[in-house]
């Protein structure tokens, strides 16, 4: 057929259609070479896809997208890295370093005898039955584990809604890490785009690591550029600091020039699930199926007896890894079992790492010194005549507390095993006993504080010492200062920790009152620091020198005293020289006030020092409203306890809660079976479920007010 000449050519592809089908083929090709390992087009090909995809997307920017993978690409230098409150907190997993024999018998033992405690409970009818999962363990079915690699990287969080990565976040604290989307964009092994069958809301939990051939070939290259005379380029000491390093920082470019990987070994907040797997197991396997590298030793282990075999056959691989491990961890396969094991502190029962012995070198102790913390922990620190231990100079080792350094012996003069694993801080192992020469005196822990002379004290059933001069020591200066400024606390805005440091560090403040005695000229004068801001952080001081009483003790930084207990505290005395003036038994009257929140109140205003501070910040003009105590303030709803959710007609949510705490009523966040009303309002959630599932009374916010008293 003779084809027309003077036919119209077919229209062009629309440039949306075609951005879209392009971004699907460059997801698709890169999840192949990049995860499977499987390339099926040559790299040209996808040079020139990519290439497409970029020149339409300067055309038509209205186009682009956070998903389209030009956008690994590093881009501009931002300014400072956002804080980022996870959803679901990254907890730590319990470590354990015995014999590769005796950590998973110890580990599945405390499982069993935690699950025969509670079916004790049950029958005394101090909780319901035991989930079935449970039942099967305690009448002697073999525990599945899964146990996985314990990589030595730099954990990471990765938040998708839609499908679409929006946020990544270190670890941090693991209630607050750091927002590093910009860096972690540029990780090739990273989906950008999940597939349509995701929940609505998906928390990847994984490692960002480096692996050893690509930091040699790194490093190479910058002793090349090192040779040729350039300034500011340095080596790298391990992989773990290279990709933490290229990770945590402002530059993108960095991190797209420094070669991350990842592997995914966990979630965070899901939401819109529909068919949640059973098992840790299934879970991993449907991340990969989405596109997350998952290890490939991640095995499932029937009983410690596998445990075992698996820690010795990864032991004898370790060496030959493409990547750094420091151990291996185990994890019961069967999240119901997980649920009714739970945790303990901040750290999950069904859970455990077991690490590999880590490097170790000979030194001496040329003198044991007391190093103060922020805190007030006082933590006897080994002077080491340096040595060279897992990449680093060592010369300074910690013994922990007085207990450890007395089991260990360690004393002036003496040869010591030193072990530092990773960025571990390092730590003397144990004594060479005969090696010692003479009889050196034994390591006692001093009786003051060596910064302020405040009285040093170990609590009962605690193995730290502590300084108790928290307002007044210099080296709790800085944490005091921020523990009184926070939201929570006094509240002073703009009064964060780089202003802090300079206000410390420069001599402006020694003390809390110091603040209010600030100057515009001074505080202007530090770096950063225009007449403006310097005029609003004054701003915010002369509005706070007006608080509560809760807030205010909260404030003060007193151990053991937080939110709660300072509103008890408030609420009992009505006001603060009672409560500085009151003996041990008539702080225990105070509702959840036992024996060493008491003991700790107590010693805290013995100090001369923080009465001083107290009775300077009255001076300062710091006030707040006081009674006569509990007597004045009715508290129907004392041992009550309330959750709060949805919106409510009148009452903010905050409001609602203060109006309940000031009834006595305990205010959580979370349902459970000891609640005893949840507060619905419009747009109830997860929570009303929640409360209807284990039979907690509903109300809305009139009935709240009944209940206050307070309707009409």
């Amino acid at each position: 057929m003779t084809p027309d000449l003077f036919a119209e050519p077919p229209p062009p592809v629309p440039a949306a259609e075609r951005a879209a089908e392009l971004r699907a083929q460059l997801h698709h090709h890169a999840h192949l070479y990049y995860t499977l390992d499987a390339p099926k087009i040559p790299d040209a090909e996808y040079d020139r896809l990519f290439q497409e995809l970029q020149a339409i997307e300067a055309q038509h920017p209205e186009l682009m997208t956070p998903d389209s993978p030009t956008q690994r690409v590093g881009g501009a230098i931002l300014k400072t890295l956002v804080p980022v409150r996870h959803s679901v907190p990254m907890l730590s997993i319990r470590t354990e370093t015995d014999s590769s024999t005796s950590s998973p018998e110890k580990f599945e033992s405390q499982i069993r005898n935690f699950l025969t405690s509670e079916q004790r409970r049950f029958v005394k009818g101090e909780r319901g039955p035991l989930s079935q999962e449970a039942g099967r363990v305690l009448e002697g079915a073999v525990i599945d584990y899964v146990a996985e690699l314990k990589f030595d990287g730099l954990a990471m969080s990765l938040r998708y809604e839609q499908g679409v990565l929006v946020r990544a976040a270190t670890r941090g604290d693991g209630e607050t890490g750091e927002d590093v989307t910009h860096n972690v964009r540029t990780i090739k092994q990273i989906p950008l785009k999940l597939p349509q069958d995701v929940p609505e809301v998906l928390e990847v939990r994984g490692e960002v690591y480096m692996r050893r051939d690509e930091f040699e070939v790194m490093n190479e290259r910058q002793r090349e550029k090192i040779a040729q005379g350039a300034k500011g380029e340095k080596t790298f000491v391990n992989p773990r600091n290279a990709a933490a390093g290229a990770v945590r920082q402002l530059d993108s470019r960095i991190a797209r020039e420094r070669p991350l990987s990842f592997f995914a070994y966990s979630w965070g907040e899901v939401v819109g699930d529909e068919k949640p797997p059973a098992t840790q197991y299934d879970w991993l396997m449907r991340l990969k199926s989405w596109g997350f590298p998952v290890a490939e030793q991640t095995a499932v282990c029937r009983g410690a007896n596998e445990l075992v075999a698996f820690h010795r056959h990864i032991g004898e691989q370790r060496d030959a890894l493409p990547y750094d491990i420091d151990g291996v961890v185990y994890k019961v396969n069967s999240l119901e079992l997980q649920r009714e094991l739970g945790f303990v502190s901040r750290e999950p029962r069904w859970a455990v790492a077991h690490k590999y012995p880590a490097q170790e070198q000979l030194t001496t102790v040329q003198a044991i010194d007391v190093q103060v913390g922020r805190t007030g922990k006082l933590t006897p620190v080994a002077k080491l005549a340096p040595v060279f231990v897992g990449g680093v100079t060592v010369t300074n080792a910690t013994l922990h507390n007085e207990m450890e350094a007395r089991r260990k012996d360690v004393r002036v003069g003496d040869t010591v095993i030193v072990r530092r694993a990773g960025d571990v801080i390092p730590e003397v192992v144990s004594v060479l006993l005969d090696k010692r020469e003479g009889d050196p005196p034994v390591f006692t822990m001093p009786t003051h504080c060596p910064v302020c002379g405040s009285d040093a004290v170990r609590e009962e059933g605690e193995a730290d010492h502590r300084c108790t001069g928290g307002l007044f020591c210099a080296a709790q200066r800085k944490q005091a200062i921020l523990h009184y400024a926070q939201r929570r606390a006094v509240d002073i805005e703009g009064l964060g920790d780089k202003l802090v440091e300079q206000l410390v560090d420069s001599g402006l403040i020694k003390t809390l009152p110091d603040l209010y005695k600030l100057g515009l000229t001074a505080l202007a004068g530090l770096e950063r620091m225009a007449e403006k801001s310097a005029q609003n952080v004054l701003d915010a001081l002369q509005k706070r020198r007006e608080t509560t009483l809760p807030r205010l003790l909260f404030g003060l930084g007193i151990r053991h005293v937080g939110e709660a207990t300072a509103k008890d505290l408030a609420r009992h005395f009505g006001s603060l020289d009672r409560i500085m003036d009151a003996s041990v038994d008539e702080l225990l009257q105070v509702n959840d006030v036992g024996p060493v929140v008491a003991q700790s109140i107590r010693t805290f205003f013995e100090q001369a020092h923080n009465r001083e501070v107290v009775e300077q910040l009255r001076a300062a003009g710091v006030h707040w409203p006081e009674n006569d105590g509990e007597h004045n303030t009715p508290q129907p709803l004392l041992g009550k306890t309330f959750v709060l959710t949805g919106t409510f007609p009148t009452l903010k949510r905050e409001e609602a809660k203060a109006m309940l705490e000031a009834a006595g009523a305990k205010v959580a966040g979370s349902v459970s079976k000891k609640t005893d009303y949840l507060v619905a309002g419009a747009e109830a959630g997860s929570k009303l479920d929640k409360a209807q599932e284990l039979g907690v009374a509903v109300i809305d916010e009139a009935a709240m007010l009944g209940l206050l008293g307070g309707a009409d």
